[in-house]
């Protein structure tokens, strides 16, 4: 591989701190990425598992799997499938797990990914798993209007929704097209509003995403599955880049489920298996949202299994 950038870690320090690394430790990656997090926890002196199920992420784990020789493995795969991968290698309970969700620095500078829109000449894509069949373009040819409409209202929570849908509806005029990038930013653009065009674009490209990737339902089962994997002292350290994303996570580590519903026991205590480490959502400093610009909407939060006093 070249020496390209692939991928800038962020809040890595914050992340390390949070996992508690300890030497011969062993700790799961689910956004394996470039290496970044996982090179560190191996630094470390931790062993990891690393999921990503994008290629290019692929040819980096192998290399760090031939280079670690036996303290690295990378598994090719969704996040979503943790537990019976981890089972199928043998592994019943690990010390921390990390995931840095979102898209990648990699995936979104990668113009044929269709993850941005800055190359407008570029085709719309969005596949995190370029071998998966459904991609962007079967959205914006196949949904109808009021599919197209609830998911850039739920995932993009954009106010023009409506609007916006009934737009593409009519760009296709009923036959399927080779959406480009700059085919859907015209087709959406005088619905953007003034003085958060950018913003709103953004969330668009977002809304689609989530969609083909079917990431709220892969992040759902994640946190379900976490607690299957961790140790009683494990940690869980995940980074979140929008509000649907962050309030799955603050709910799930609140309640036990990603809705936010309380059950209590006898006592009163909400019953759910993690506990909050920090109280407070964890941000990037200003320095690290200059120097990487992704950074920016970051938010961090740690939690362990929570362990109950006998009253």
């Amino acid at each position: 591989m070249d020496n390209v950038v692939y991928h800038t870690s962020v809040m890595l320090g914050e992340c390390m701190e949070g996992l508690e690394v300890r030497k011969g430790g062993t700790y799961v990656d689910l956004t394996f990425g470039g290496g970044g997090h996982s090179r560190e926890i191996l630094r470390r002196g931790g062993k990891v598992v690393g999921f990503d199920q994008d290629a290019d992420a692929e040819v980096r784990g192998r290399e760090l799997e031939h280079e670690m020789e036996g303290r690295f493995k990378f598994v090719r795969g969704n996040f979503r499938f943790m537990v019976n991968y981890l089972r199928y290698i043998g592994i019943e309970r690990v010390d921390g797990v990390l995931a840095d969700l979102g898209v990648s620095g990699h995936q979104f500078d990668d113009g044929e990914r269709g993850f941005s829109f800055r190359d407008e000449n570029a085709p719309v894509d969005m596949r995190m798993n370029r071998e998966q069949e459904k991609s962007a373009q079967d959205v914006l040819n196949g949904y109808d209007e009021e599919a197209i409409s609830t998911l850039l209202y739920i995932y993009g929570e954009l106010k023009q929704a409506r609007r916006m849908a009934k737009a593409i509806v009519a760009k296709r005029a009923g036959a399927e097209m080779q959406w480009t990038i700059g085919d859907l930013v015209e087709t959406v653009k005088p619905m953007l509003a003034k003085g958060r065009e950018k913003k709103d674009l953004a969330r668009v490209f977002q809304a689609i995403r989530i969609e083909v990737n079917g990431e709220m339902d892969a992040l759902k089962e994640m946190l379900a599955d976490v607690p299957k994997v961790l140790s009683d002292d494990g940690r869980f350290v995940v980074m979140t880049y929008h509000s649907l994303e962050d309030r799955m996570v603050k709910n799930f580590v609140r309640t036990g489920n990603v809705e936010g519903r309380e059950e209590r026991d006898f006592y009163g205590r909400i019953i759910a298996p993690m506990e909050a480490v920090n109280k407070k959502v964890i941000e990037p400093s200003e320095k690290e949202v200059v120097e990487n610009p992704r950074a920016r909407s970051a938010k961090l939060r740690i939690s362990k299994m929570r362990s109950y006093e006998t009253e």
